[in-house]
């Protein structure tokens, strides 16, 4: 029985805002432990007694294509990184997904899983997957609801029907959308309720086979795109016009509600009770009931100093945070932003990013730290007409040549060996030496050497937006 982990990494984790951006969202973040959210996820699926356990395909967004795959690489877990050109909701990753896990031939149990959740049991996850792959493999769809333990409004619930007799599974009576306060507590006194999860399992023919019934629209889109793909080393691409014309819809809206409502003769639905520390870290309220506490309620990150503090949440990226006297308050610092929210209003920092967006503020999308394929810049300071950058290239890598029409640049080679590349000539610029890229010119850098490169470079010039730049040739597709 083979069964293929499916990661769902396309959220963008608003709410956890500064340290989540758009452009590095919270799955790819280091918020309990040293691992990635998405690393942890990964690894979750490690060592599941009495089951062949495949390396975890990863669905994403093309943007954070290399991040992901370095992740994996230092996990030594190099498997399928499928691509989605658009965001188009958790279905048709699903179906993308389905498709990729059949292309030999097979057709595994998927277990599927968003790549930003939280379980800190990972043997009674362990119990639960054995439990629900015996129910995929023959023929039902499962998904796993999370035993409450409050009357929470902010994730939907699922109602238990009958029990099958195979352990703790029950026929899924019906999907339940978000309720109001007074409800969720009428689901937790009755005991039959659950919350709704995002993990599911089924073979990967049986969702191909549901969703073709449920949804013609978006199998036959996602079909097509899949068609017009192709390989690029470790990364699935699928056409992105044909994919561009898929509708969005989740999993439960397109298919788990009609199989609960009978609507479908087959597959059944099936739903798991789990009980085993589950959070999707939604707010910063979330990741605070989760984390180690002292004796005072309060969880403190990086370099914090708390007098007197209580149930509070404080977070330093780099500068020295101090709380004094305060409580249910969640303090968060990065180089570029500050955020302090009461404990029970971390929802709407939803509606900061939001005027960031209309304001046209970088603040919402990107940390002033930026990674990419190549290695990551540090915007370290700015003013008129000038720009500093603090800029690691990784061993081996190579930007691409390039051309800028408002702005000159200035390189000082702190640490490492730069390989510079300026219209036809090439040339070597060691530590504490430096060169000088002139407007309109041609250009690249390439690091030749096994140690990072580590550089400063001044730009300067009338216009100095990271759009400011002509591609002629590019290892890396952009």
């Amino acid at each position: 029985m083979l069964i293929q982990p499916v990661v769902l990494s396309g959220g963008s984790g608003t709410r956890l805002w500064p340290l989540s951006r758009e452009k590095y969202p919270k799955q790819l973040l280091p918020l309990i432990g040293e691992d990635s959210l998405l690393q942890a996820t990964v690894r979750r699926v490690e060592g599941i007694a009495g089951l062949q356990v495949a390396v975890p395909m990863i669905v994403c967004n093309e943007e954070y294509r290399f991040v992901i795959a370095e992740q994996m690489r230092l996990m030594g877990k190099e498997g399928p990184i499928l691509l989605e050109p658009i965001g188009r909701n958790t279905a048709p990753a699903l179906t993308l997904a389905a498709l990729a896990a059949m292309r030999d031939g097979a057709d595994p149990i998927l277990l599927v899983m968003p790549a930003d959740h939280v379980i800190l049991d990972t043997p009674a996850f362990h119990d639960v997957v054995r439990q629900g792959a015996m129910l995929a493999d023959a023929g039902a769809v499962v998904t796993f609801g999370i035993t409450p333990d409050s009357p929470e409004t902010g994730y939907g619930y699922i109602q238990s029907g009958p029990a099958l007799g195979q352990g703790s599974a029950c026929k899924i009576a019906r999907f339940v959308e978000k309720p109001d306060l007074v409800t969720a507590q009428s689901y937790l006194d009755a005991g039959s309720y659950l919350w709704n999860s995002g993990l599911f399992m089924m073979r990967a023919s049986v969702w191909l086979s549901a969703i073709g019934v449920c949804r013609e629209d978006i199998f036959s889109a996602c079909h097509t795109a899949w068609a017009q793909g192709s390989a690029d080393g470790e990364f699935l691409r699928v056409g992105k016009d044909a994919f561009a014309h898929c509708p969005a819809d989740s999993i439960d809206y397109a298919v788990m509600e009609r199989i609960a409502a009978g609507e479908l003769t087959l597959p059944a639905g099936v739903v798991i009770p789990l009980s085993a520390g589950w959070s999707d870290v939604g707010a910063w309220d979330a990741l605070w009931k989760v984390l180690a506490k002292d004796s005072a309620g309060n969880v403190a990150q990086g370099d914090v100093l708390l007098h007197g503090c209580r149930n509070t949440l404080a977070l330093s990226a780099g500068r020295l945070l101090a709380c004094i006297g305060v409580q249910d308050l969640v303090v968060v610092e990065t180089p570029d932003a500050i955020l302090v929210s009461h404990k029970d209003k971390t929802q709407e920092v939803k509606q900061i990013v939001d005027r960031l967006k209309r304001d046209g503020r970088s603040e919402g999308q990107l940390h002033r730290k930026v990674f990419r394929p190549w290695g990551s810049y540090d915007g370290v300071d700015a003013g008129e007409r000038f720009l500093v950058k603090r800029i690691v290239v990784k061993p081996g890598a190579i930007l691409s040549m390039q051309m800028h029409h408002h702005r000159a640049e200035h390189w000082i080679v702190v640490r490492g060996t730069a390989k510079v590349t300026r219209e036809d000539t090439t040339y070597l610029v060691s530590e504490n030496e430096s060169t000088f890229i002139p407007l309109g010119i041609k250009h690249r850098l390439e690091n030749p050497g096994r140690l990072p490169l580590e550089m400063i470079e001044v730009q300067s010039g009338s216009y100095l937006g990271e759009d400011d730049i002509v591609r002629f040739e590019d290892i890396y597709g952009r």
